[in-house]
Formats: C-alpha cells, sequence, structure tokens
C-alpha cells in the first residue's frame, strides 16, 4: 500500500511562521483575511497543518482561500512549501473557530501551490469536520470562493445568517473580524465580495 504524501496533525506555535507565510499570497489578493502575528499565535489551538511525509515531493501548482472562511484547498495560489530549519514542511493549513454552542466556521484554509491536486485541501477539510463532531458542533459555516470544492464535502449555500434574533445579538459583542464576516456586517463588506455563503449540517 502507497504511504500518504503528508498527514494533518494538531498546529503547534512553532508551525505559525509557516501557516502565516502559506496565507500572504492570499491574503494580498484579498482571498484570505490577514493576520498580524499575535493574531496567529492566538488562534494556533484553532489549526491543523498538513505536514508533508518524510522525502514527499512537490506536484503541481495552486491552493485555495475565502475571505476569512475557507477556499477550495485544490485552487489557484502561490508560495512553495514552508519549513522552519529542520522541522517537517507545513503544505497546508485550515482552521475551526467555535462561534456558538452548536456552530463553528472553518477558516483559513490554504494549500501550498506545489502541492495542488494531491488531495490536501480534502484532508484538511475532513479533519476539520471530524474535530468539529468530536467537540459536539451540529453546524459549520464557511464564506468562500469554492463553491464546488465545498459542496463536493457537503455543504450547500446559503442565505442569510442562520441564527436567531438573540444569538444574533450576542455575536455582534464579538471584536472577531470573522464573526463580523458572519453577520454580514458593512464594515467588513469589502473583505466578503464574491464570496459564497455555505452551511454543513453534521449528523
Amino acid at each position: 500500500m502507497t504511504e500518504p504524501a503528508f498527514h494533518v496533525r494538531p498546529a503547534r506555535p512553532a508551525d505559525v511562521r509557516a501557516i502565516r507565510e502559506l496565507v500572504e499570497p492570499y491574503a494580498s489578493e484579498r482571498i484570505l483575511l490577514a493576520k498580524e502575528w499575535v493574531g496567529y499565535y492566538e488562534a494556533v489551538q484553532e489549526f491543523l497543518v498538513a505536514e508533508a511525509a518524510d522525502g514527499a515531493g512537490a506536484a503541481g501548482a495552486g491552493a485555495a482561500g475565502t475571505a476569512d472562511g475557507a477556499g477550495g484547498a485544490e485552487g489557484a495560489g502561490s508560495g512553495g512549501a514552508r519549513a522552519l530549519g529542520d522541522a517537517a514542511t507545513v503544505v497546508g493549513c485550515g482552521a475551526l473557530h467555535v462561534m456558538w454552542q452548536d456552530l463553528a466556521e472553518v477558516r483559513t484554509l490554504a494549500v501550498d501551490r506545489t502541492w495542488r491536486g494531491r488531495g490536501v485541501g480534502h484532508g484538511l477539510l475532513d479533519a476539520l469536520v471530524e474535530r468539529a463532531r468530536e467537540l459536539g458542533l451540529r453546524r459549520l459555516f464557511c464564506l468562500t470562493f469554492e463553491v464546488d470544492f465545498f459542496t463536493a464535502h457537503g455543504f450547500h449555500v446559503i442565505d442569510g445568517t442562520p441564527v436567531t434574533p438573540d444569538v444574533y445579538a450576542e455575536l455582534l459583542r464579538s471584536h472577531d473580524d470573522g464573526v463580523a464576516e458572519f453577520l454580514d456586517l458593512a464594515r467588513v463588506k469589502p473583505n466578503t465580495l464574491g464570496n459564497t455563503r455555505m452551511l454543513i449540517e453534521l449528523d
């Protein structure tokens, strides 16, 4: 049996530089939200990373993204695989941000362009969905340009914000830009132009 070319694991603080370098090209194209260094460190426990197996080579070109949500992890991107010194190479990342008791958002899903077409995005999204199930979450939201990618994983297009008025009012208290995008607030409209709102209901 062929060994997988990568494996998915929880991110560590030592991965932050690699995560940031994966995200930066998409942030410059307004596909993903840019973050300050401190933002990545504060959120590192939300991230999973895809790490290349020993000796795995690069192939193809492309990665993925959304405003701060999720992009098709097999879409277009830029940059090469990231490694820190002797650390293993990080070739993709994605985050799960809990917003409410039953609801979370898939965020910052990005794959190194040299790993396009090798299933990294699919592996990351499957792992994020499994993490959501382990947390007892019932719904996952994403804001994305990669509709076909997420549709293949069971997400469907939605209109509006799928929470009650009381929950909406509580979420307004958040200072998180991703939550503001979920709420479709005017101040973050430039970040969400062209994105599609999608949701999956977990078993």
